[in-house]
């Protein structure tokens, strides 16, 4: 699901989710939500970064939209009552990986530094070690060093091929240089599907020691991934990590090798230091004991002979089929748990594909293993460290019935067309068993004059009418579209109930789609209807509902649209009634000024593109018409920088009430 965020609190402050918003009463009336169905959104930092100083301020901003607005809890936190389901009782760690290494160069310095700015005190600092030529130990994210590094551009001819697990492999190694050498290697972006914003930023590779001592991390978890290949070299990855335990506090060491682990176990204290077991796939073969990490995982008896927690992949607590939908979790944890052994879930951000079942939401999928009712893993190990720190202390054991702290409003956008076709029965459904405050209404009209609820005014953009009976009565309407399209005064509405839904998939091109067992659910509703059912949900606020080409229908088509959906208000009984407000939006300002003379209920004018840079006479002049503007994500914020656009500190400045859009979750 997905949210349109309006407008973001002044004077915000922060310590984490007891973050509190410090918000007038005329800041709090304008603040509002648009949602296309579900929850929080992550800002798509990749396109709006472009310097060091702009991450950090965006990375805090999204802070306070994560924990903030979109929470509306930020003075409750977690209710410290309830008794979490982990090993101790206590709230579960956040472990990030690299520190904030889903939108900075992994292991980085302002990688870790923004860890500590944007997550919960407690969080930890992960580092996958490895091992220079001089037995210097780095963080640095993969055994090869020139994913996410420019070595290759700094050595270019010194390739070399290891055998690695038994596997060829080429590439640049750290074995090969001595921590001198590396000193003027610059960290990139290693996932190339994420911003390379940041890399050729200077950002040099740490030693442990200096992460340690220049970060100063809360805690400190050290993963050894390739003990046997340093041995193989003559390296030994045992020495460095009883050497650097003597300077520097580590808290959590971690390896998928049980060799290492047993032969560190008696050195270390399980209550100054805790070592874990990584499990890596279950097909995988642990070079110690020469089994599957599948097998070892149904003899955890022995994994407490030298571990105090276990690592695993977070599909081997809750599994997906083929299609991505969710199977039933898994006793692991539970298991884990009797042996008294803590459990870390991997694998965790929020830039890669996630099951169905959470709507391309994150924070849905970390409070699904925190969160559940049946149990609790002990720490989540992400790239994004924000998004679990608000799972864990905004977000968990609120319920259904948690009070607001900010009187912030939210919209759905075609019901929850994130989750079912647009403006369906069961996307405005969903919308409003997922808590909405508005429920909305795009009006269309059907040839035989009945108004009914659909994204677009073309039949082609959300129903198989392209490949229906109908694809004959395609034509081109230059004053509403450029191209052909089906549209809906070209049927009936009992020819357009027959008519297939289908869900929206902006992303397609992608490969990102939406809830595709899903894709054809629910049936079209008559404005009516919708009326009909909102009056029903005592959860709701109100509705919005929307008006576009009410000029053309009226002059080419003889239909009123506005004439319909005044008397469909008034059939509905809204025009005698308080309980429910009512917005009515559109793009024409014409449409706006008539409804002015009929009606009392709230205009809102959706602000167009051309008048960007508005100025505050701009904005008197809307208020004649309207109670309040619309304004997209790009007519909020400049390109490619931090900056508000005039438009937007024109509405602020005259106290326009304001509304933005549009924030999706599979952005």
């Amino acid at each position: 699901m997905s949210y349109t965020y309006m407008t973001t609190p002044p004077n915000a402050t922060h310590s984490f989710c007891s973050l509190s918003l410090s918000l007038s009463k005329e800041e709090k009336s304008r603040t509002f939500i648009k949602r296309i169905g579900g929850a929080p959104a992550e800002l798509n930092l990749s396109e709006m970064c472009n310097t060091r100083a702009l991450g950090l301020l965006l990375v805090s901003a999204l802070v306070v939209l994560h924990c903030g607005v979109i929470a509306q809890v930020s003075a409750q936190g977690s209710n410290a009552t309830s008794r979490w389901q982990t090993l101790t009782g206590d709230p579960p760690f956040v472990v990030a990986r690299g520190g904030f290494s889903g939108i900075f160069p992994d292991s980085s310095s302002i990688a870790y530094s923004l860890t500590l700015i944007t997550s919960a005190p407690s969080v930890i600092l992960w580092c996958d070690v490895q091992l220079t030529k001089d037995e210097a130990g780095i963080c640095f994210p993969d055994l090869k060093l020139d994913n996410a590094s420019n070595i290759a551009q700094i050595f270019k001819t010194q390739q070399k091929n290891y055998l690695v697990n038994g596997v060829p492999t080429p590439g640049w190694f750290s074995i090969d240089y001595t921590l001198n050498d590396l000193s003027n290697i610059i960290l990139n972006q290693g996932v190339y599907s994420r911003t390379d914003k940041f890399d050729g930023n200077g950002f040099q590779i740490l030693t442990v020691q200096d992460m340690a001592r220049q970060i100063k991390p809360p805690g400190l978890w050290l993963n050894i991934q390739h003990d046997a290949f340093y041995a193989q070299h003559n390296l030994s990855m045992r020495s460095f990590v009883l050497s650097v335990s003597r300077s520097v506090v580590v808290n959590y060491i971690s390896s998928p090798e049980v060799n290492f682990l047993r032969s560190i176990a008696a050195r270390f204290r399980p209550s100054m230091t805790k070592l874990v077991f990584r499990f890596l796939g279950k097909s995988e073969i642990e070079p110690t004991t020469n089994q599957t990490y599948g097998s070892l995982l149904k003899n955890l008896t022995f994994i407490k002979t030298f571990a105090s927690g276990i690592l695993v992949p977070k599909d081997y607590i809750w599994p997906v089929d083929e299609s991505l939908y969710l199977l039933p979790h898994t006793t692991i944890v539970l298991d884990a748990h009797k042996e008294r052994l803590e459990v870390f879930a991997s694998n965790f951000a929020n830039d890669i594909p996630i099951s169905f079942n959470y709507s391309y939401d994150p924070l849905t999928e970390y409070l699904s293993f925190i969160d559940n009712g049946d149990f609790s893993v002990d720490g989540v190990l992400s790239d994004f460290p924000l998004t679990p720190s608000a799972a864990v202390d905004c977000f968990a054991h609120l319920g259904k019935n948690a009070s607001k702290s900010a009187n912030l409003l939210v919209i759905s956008k075609n019901g929850a067309s994130g989750d079912y076709p647009s403006c369906t029965n069961l996307a405005y459904q969903k919308a409003i068993s997922d808590g909405v405050d508005f429920i909305d209404c795009p009006v269309q009209m059907s040839k035989d004059g009945v108004p009914f609820c659909l994204s677009f005014i073309n039949l082609i953009n959300s129903t198989n009418a392209a490949q229906s009976k109908f694809n004959s009565i395609t034509t081109t309407i230059p004053e509403i579209m450029a191209g052909s399209g089906i549209f809906s005064f070209s049927l009936i509405w009992d020819e357009i109930q027959t008519l297939i839904p289908q869900i929206s998939n902006p992303y397609f091109k992608f490969k990102l789609f939406r809830n595709p067992k899903n894709k054809n659910a629910g049936k079209f509703m008559k404005l009516s209807d919708f009326l009909e059912m909102a009056k029903n949900a005592n959860s709701l606020s109100g509705v919005l509902i929307s008006i576009e080409n009410a000029v053309y229908l009226a002059e080419k088509q003889g239909m009123s649209v506005t004439n319909s959906v005044m008397e469909a208000l008034g059939n509905a009984g809204y025009n005698k009634q308080t309980a429910l407000k009512v917005m009515i939006q559109s793009t024409d300002s014409s449409v706006l000024m008539k409804l002015r003379e009929k009606t009392s209920y709230e205009l809102v004018y959706k602000v167009k593109e051309n008048i960007r840079d508005a100025l505050n006479q701009t904005i008197e002049d809307i208020k004649k018409f309207a109670d309040s503007v619309v304004l997209t994500m790009s007519l909020y914020l400049k390109r490619g920088t931090s900056s508000q656009t005039q438009l937007w500190r024109s509405t602020h400045i005259t106290r326009e009430l304001v509304l933005m859009e549009l924030l999706q979750n599979s952005l």
